[in-house]
């Protein structure tokens, strides 16, 4: 696992060829990967798609990547897919922590491993993996930096991702047990915008009608953080808001730059969505992962204006 040193992130699969989710092409000699992710227009899964098809392809695989769009239908229709095309192993980033398991159990019914990638789904003991960021770890970063910018009294707002994505509720109670720890800080409203930037600029729009007084906007990913500066310059008051993010995509490196955004946390989604292919890769040859448990954390790194100028590829810190 990687620690909370600064890590020096593979560079190579960051900017590799756009999420195709095309035809699948002639099998190569090691078999085909499946690569299933949310929603390539966010940056995020644009790049864990990219990195795990990269990895795959160095590997001697052909893989291609399709997209849920959050919706197990569509989910359950790429594994049917995946299952058709004989896939050797499914990398999935599930589209609901509990509507999944059943997608889950399909691919295995047909003797293919799953490893799961960026969100976990409730139930152990399926997926031969589960990779993810260190959630509570990221978000107790992030609220220190806050409370750091933001001082320790004054009425704040958070804006929270997806219900069915554990990693919402995660990040929230991350934030909550820093912030807890200063009594003047009081949260006076929170709205979910679904890790999207227009959800999160309609959201920051109705929290800044509600409660003008505000001095500071806690959000579960950076889509929702950019969207909630959108509407904080509208209404004039970025000045005197200030916001923090939780992804470290280039949207946001650039927001830090300008000095829109106080802060990021980069999730190391080049480095696991990489980790899951070569785990798959060790599965297919010998049975096992070579990691000694299902579920694996790799911690975060905050993104400040201090560090922001070692932002060398998305989602890549270098030291």
């Amino acid at each position: 696992m990687y620690g909370k040193a600064r890590i020096l992130m593979l560079t190579a699969f960051a900017l590799a060829a756009p999420v195709l989710a095309g035809s699948v092409t002639a099998a190569s000699a090691e078999g085909l990967i499946s690569i299933i992710v949310i929603d390539p227009a966010n940056p995020y899964w644009l790049t864990e798609g990219n990195v795990a098809k990269a990895e795959a392809e160095k590997l001697g695989y052909t893989a291609t990547v399709g997209a849920s769009k959050a919706d197990t239908n569509t989910e359950s229709r790429l594994i049917d897919t995946a299952i058709t095309n004989k896939s050797v192993a499914i990398i999935l980033d599930p589209a609901d922590a509990s509507g999944s398991i059943g997608a889950v159990k399909k691919a295995i019914a047909a003797n293919i491993p799953v490893f799961l990638v960026n969100a976990e789904i409730n139930q152990e003991g399926l997926a031969k993996a589960q990779l993810v960021s260190n959630n509570a770890q990221g978000a107790a970063l992030g609220a220190q930096q806050w409370v750091t910018d933001i001082g320790e009294k004054g009425n704040y707002v958070e804006l929270l991702g997806a219900p069915s994505d554990n990693n919402a509720a995660t990040r929230s109670n991350g934030y909550e047990t820093v912030i807890s720890q200063y009594p003047d800080l009081k949260k006076v409203g929170s709205e979910v915008a679904n890790w999207d930037r227009t959800q999160g600029h309609d959201k920051m729009q109705s929290l800044l009608q509600a409660h003008p007084d505000i001095i500071g906007v806690t959000s579960g990913n950076d889509e929702m953080a950019l969207g909630a500066i959108a509407a904080l310059k509208e209404a004039g008051k970025l000045s005197s808001i200030k916001v923090g993010g939780f992804d470290g995509s280039p949207d946001a490196v650039a927001a830090i730059k300008a000095g829109d955004l106080q802060y990021t946390v980069l999730q190391p989604v080049a480095v696991y969505s990489a980790k899951a292919v070569q785990q798959a890769d060790s599965f297919i040859k010998t049975g096992k992962t070579g990691a000694a448990t299902e579920k694996q954390l790799f911690d975060c790194l905050l993104i400040t204006k201090d560090n922001v100028d070692k932002y060398t590829a998305p989602f890549t810190l270098s030291e």
